[in-house]
């Protein structure tokens, strides 16, 4: 899918962003990458022709995350037109960013939606709401059940600095007028 300008019907289909998360030494998507494309997929099901943005650049290992989440979402039946990758974005922050523009280049009026981890949601939305979309949150998938409670604790309690830190900064972004 061209990365231009879209059509003015295509301009208010709904856009998900699905935010990265790591991709294994092997290349292959991390269990918590994998079910937040499942969840973006599921509800995208529920919607009309949603375009997918799968958001995160290269990490310590492999592909990039969009890339990797883009073969998810084709491998789901998704169709590559509907697929729209942002590769450059290496924290939750800058993939606001980078999608802000990403779908302002396209002159999107449709609905935006965050599909992430449950922890991670409040924050997804809020600096999207931040860089002016009236964003929501996709339905988030449920932790493992297998995941250890102090783990489920770890990374709701890493959210506490993160959210108004990143909030933070989107003001401040927005004020230098770069969103």
């Amino acid at each position: 899918m061209s990365q231009g300008r879209a059509s003015p019907a295509d301009a208010l289909r709904p856009a998900i962003i699905i935010f990265g998360a790591a991709v294994r030494p092997d290349g292959q998507p991390s269990l918590t990458l994998r079910r937040r494309v499942e969840a973006a997929a599921r509800f995208g099901a529920t919607l009309h022709r949603p375009l997918y943005l799968p958001t995160g650049g290269i990490g310590r290992h492999g592909a990039a995350e969009a890339e990797v989440m883009a073969t998810l979402l084709r491998e789901a039946g998704i169709a590559a037109a509907n697929i729209l990758p942002e590769t450059t974005a290496t924290d939750t922050l800058s993939s606001a960013l980078a999608c802000t523009r990403l779908l302002r280049a396209r002159h999107h009026g449709g609905p935006v939606l965050a599909a992430s981890s449950a922890y991670h949601l409040p924050r997804c939305v809020l600096l999207l709401r931040l860089a002016g979309w009236p964003a929501r949150a996709c339905p988030a998938p449920p932790f493992p059940a297998a995941t250890r409670r102090w783990k489920r604790w770890y990374w709701r309690l890493r959210e506490v600095p993160a959210l108004p830190y990143d909030a933070a900064l989107m003001l401040w972004a927005r004020l230098r007028r770069r969103v």
